[in-house]
């Protein structure tokens, strides 16, 4: 990126410092920080001064030097909030097989599909599957459809926007893109396998764990 002026607001250089300091998930070095943003290793330190006094004045986060590095992490006296709240995410995280993302994929893409539309695509059966998903959040259908399950309509919720980081379906990437993603990995040998029958009725067995 281009040099920062040193001259600009203060209030600007800190902001830069705490936002490479939020996104990074190891310590960093006051001199990486000063290269990144073009300024001098001096102007990174006050910057980090800066922050730590603000930090210091009751907030819920702190900066530590850790190995010539400045990481953020939250106030001492916090912990048994953060290690409360860290258990509960913990039991929110959501586990997928192949079989069920495989599944999620084709609903995404082809929304509102029927249950019907969705075993002939992926060619096995898929009422667990969806049922997980269904269970999970990442997936609905209308309250008021009263058909039969396989004329049932299922589409993705705004859970599954959240988790994949999407703004809308729209914000999908396009089946073009995917194909041209995965010929690249293809031309580099890191493809994935072939699913084998055997794998792919093990994972439906397997989905909901």
């Amino acid at each position: 990126m281009p040099p920062v002026d040193e001259n600009i607001g203060l209030g600007l250089i800190e902001r830069q410092v705490e936002a490479l300091l939020f996104v990074s998930p190891q310590p960093v070095p006051a001199e990486t920080i000063a290269a990144h943003l073009g300024i001098s290793p001096e102007r990174a330190e006050s910057a980090i001064k800066t922050l730590r006094a603000q930090y210091a004045k009751g907030r819920g986060i702190t900066l530590l030097h850790i190995g010539g590095g400045w990481q953020m992490a939250t106030a001492p006296d916090l912990a048994d909030a953060v290690e409360s709240f860290a258990a509960f995410l913990s039991t929110q995280r959501i586990r997928l097989s192949r079989a069920a993302l495989e599944t999620l994929s084709v609903i995404a893409y082809n929304q509102p599909i029927t249950m019907s539309e969705i075993e002939e695509i992926r060619s096995v059966r898929c009422d667990r599957v969806v049922e997980t998903l269904l269970k999970n959040g990442l997936i609905d259908r209308p309250r008021s459809d009263s058909r039969k399950k396989s004329m049932r309509r299922y589409r993705t919720t705004n859970k599954f926007l959240e988790i994949f980081g999407l703004s809308s379906i729209s914000a999908l990437p396009t089946l073009e893109e995917l194909r041209g993603e995965y010929e690249e990995e293809d031309a580099d040998g890191h493809a994935p396998e072939n699913e084998t029958p055997d794998e792919e009725t093990r994972e439906e067995t397997n989905c909901d764990e």
